[in-house]
C-alpha cells in the first residue's frame, strides 16, 4: 500500500463532502432521489482498484458524503465490487419505495463487495443488497473508475466539478436527463437540461 501512511483522512471526508455538496446543487436532486456511488479504497490511497482495501479511506468518504444525502432526503446506493456483480447497498426504505429486489449477500471488505460497500452495510439504518436499481440512479460519483453508468438513467450527462480528485482517485461525475423527444420542432424546458 503506497498510500496509507501519508493519507490524511480528514482531507478525504472534505473533499466526499464538496464533491457531493457541488454534484446535488447542479444536478438539481430532490428529496427521494437515488444517489450511486461506486469508491475504490485502493485508488484513494494511489493504488490499483481492488489491490488495497482500506476501510478507513471508505470510512472517510462515508463521512462527507452520507450525512450530505441524509439531510436532502437523497437515497444512496453503494455500488459492490464486481465478485458481487455490482450489487447496491441501500437503505430498505430506498428498496421498498422502488421496489427494487432484495439478494442475499453481506458485502466483505477484501473478498467480495469492496471497502465502501462494507461500510455502508455496516453503519447504514437497515441496509440491503439489491442485485439492480434499474437504472433508476439520478446522479452519482465514481471514485476511481468503478463503473457506475449501469445504474443511472438512460441519458446520463457527465458533469465538471471544481475536484478532479478524491485522495489519489480520479473522480467521474454525473447526472440524468429527460430524453429530448419531438426533434427540431420541439421547445425544451430549460430546466430539465
Amino acid at each position: 500500500m503506497t498510500g496509507v501512511k501519508n493519507m490524511n483522512f480528514e482531507d478525504i471526508t472534505a473533499q466526499s463532502r464538496q464533491a457531493v455538496t457541488e454534484i446535488l446543487e447542479k444536478a438539481r436532486l430532490k428529496a427521494g432521489d437515488v444517489f450511486v456511488i461506486g469508491c475504490s479504497s485502493s485508488e484513494i490511497l494511489g493504488d490499483q482498484i481492488g489491490t488495497a482495501t482500506n476501510l478507513d479511506s471508505a470510512n472517510a468518504v462515508y463521512d462527507g458524503i452520507m450525512p450530505v444525502l441524509k439531510e436532502n432526503g437523497i437515497f444512496a446506493a453503494v455500488q459492490c465490487c464486481e465478485h458481487l456483480n455490482r450489487a447496491l447497498v441501500m437503505e430498505r426504505a430506498a428498496m421498498e419505495k422502488y421496489g427494487f429486489e432484495q439478494v442475499n449477500a453481506i458485502p466483505q471488505p477484501n473478498h467480495a463487495g469492496g471497502a465502501m460497500a462494507t461500510v455502508s452495510y455496516q453503519r447504514f439504518e437497515d441496509p440491503v443488497l439489491v442485485e439492480s436499481i434499474c437504472g433508476k440512479a439520478d446522479a452519482g460519483i465514481d471514485i476511481g473508475g468503478t463503473m457506475i453508468g449501469m445504474h443511472m438513467h438512460s441519458v446520463v450527462v457527465p458533469m465538471r466539478i471544481s475536484l478532479r480528485k478524491i485522495g489519489e482517485a480520479p473522480i467521474i461525475c454525473a447526472r440524468h436527463r429527460p430524453k429530448y423527444v419531438g426533434g427540431q420542432r420541439a421547445i425544451y424546458d430549460e430546466n430539465l437540461m
